[in-house]
């Protein structure tokens, strides 16, 4: 394993920091990096994203997701999914029960009458095993034990982190994710990655100011407990609309009743795929001061929109503080509760087959909005 030095990274983290034995395992920081000068820390717990150095209109760099720079403050979090990966199964499963193959089958509950991202102890709080590093990539692999959190099935992921150069102004960040079972399980895998393109300070602006498009004419929506109510909808005439560019500040605060439900949006998209598991761009976000743009590119059918609406105002990498709707995600996934929609898009794994997923972030600034085809300068 080729392992490179930490020292003298953009994101001013220390590796001393990160190294911590927890249940048995070794924490670590790692760098990834590439030669234009962009770089991505993560550690192995929970495979966190640390930070993502990437440069504005004017070549400035700054962080621009919502980070801790030490092992305790990830593990103590008070956003425990800040950036980590998330499993065995992304988003909400209503009431922490699901049948299978005719046998029920019984969650740990940890939102509301919910199950939300696996559990308490779900993928996000587990140390994996670090199988290959170097500048560019790194791999990860976690066994997740039959019963774990509830989840029949012994499942075993495999994920990797690549950062590269789309081109001579682009980076990219790649999450390939992998997963095989002995038993026919529910399996939904994502990233719970914080975006905010101005970087983050204290306090960290409001993503509200931030332009979004997002490639789906449909949406899933959901019931005061968050859990769908079934309905596919389309987002036409409504705020849930983000087919042509608009600022989130002109429909989150809508009184438009899924807004109020989720307490701004909070919602999975049903992208425009004319092929299952083909990539295809999801959505582009831009920050129009900084000139930074990001384009989600995934291989999933839904991709949930989450605006921050509950983070507290809590401290993160040196100082920098996250109140409420300073971080946005966009979470690559299949449909939420699918386990309890047999007509919502495959969730289930069985023996012999295999999971996949690709979900790229492309970064990239623009000194003229206008370029990018947007009415916002």
């Amino acid at each position: 394993m080729n392992v490179h030095s930490t020292e003298g990274n953009l994101s001013g983290l220390d590796r001393k920091d990160f190294r911590k034995t927890i249940n048995g395992k070794q924490t670590d920081l790692f760098i990834l990096k590439t030669e234009t000068g962009a770089e991505v820390a993560v550690t192995n717990y929970g495979c966190a994203i640390l930070s993502i150095m990437v440069p504005d209109k004017d070549g400035k760099y700054a962080n621009v997701v919502l980070g801790h720079d030490s092992i305790d403050n990830v593990v103590n979090s008070p956003e425990p999914f800040l950036n980590t990966v998330i499993g065995r199964y992304g988003n909400r499963i209503g009431r922490g029960e699901f049948t299978l193959d005719n046998k029920e089958y019984k969650l740990t509950i940890n939102n509301g009458k919910n199950s939300l991202h696996g559990g308490p102890t779900g993928f996000h709080t587990r140390v994996w095993d670090v199988v290959e590093h170097s500048d560019r990539h790194i791999t990860f692999t976690y066994t997740s034990q039959d019963g774990e959190e509830g989840f029949p099935g012994t499942l075993s992921v495999e994920m990797t982190y690549q950062l590269g150069v789309a081109h001579e102004d682009a980076v990219y960040l790649q999450i390939e994710y992998a997963a095989k079972t002995d038993k026919a399980t529910p399996v939904n895998l994502t990233n719970h990655a914080f975006f905010n393109l101005a970087g983050i300070s204290n306090p960290t602006p409001s993503i509200e100011n931030h332009v979004l498009i997002i490639e789906a004419d449909h949406y899933v929506p959901i019931d005061e407990n968050s859990i769908p109510t079934g309905e596919i909808l389309s987002v036409e005439g409504t705020p849930m609309d983000f087919r042509e560019p608009h600022l989130i500040s002109e429909g989150i605060n809508d009184k438009f009743r899924q807004l109020v439900h989720g307490a701004g949006y909070d919602h999975c998209y049903v992208l425009n795929k004319k092929e299952a598991g083909k990539m295809g761009l999801a959505a582009v976000c831009v920050e129009r001061n900084t000139g930074r743009i990001m384009e989600v590119h995934t291989t999933e059918p839904g991709l949930q929109l989450y605006t921050g609406n509950w983070l507290g105002g809590f401290t993160g990498a040196h100082g920098a503080t996250f109140p409420a709707r300073s971080g946005i995600c966009f979470e690559a996934q299949r449909f939420p509760d699918t386990p309890n929609r047999p007509y919502f898009p495959k969730a289930t794994l069985k023996p012999g087959e295999e999971y996949s997923q690709t979900t790229a972030y492309i970064f990239y600034a623009k000194e003229e909005m206008s370029n990018f085809g947007m009415n916002y300068n």
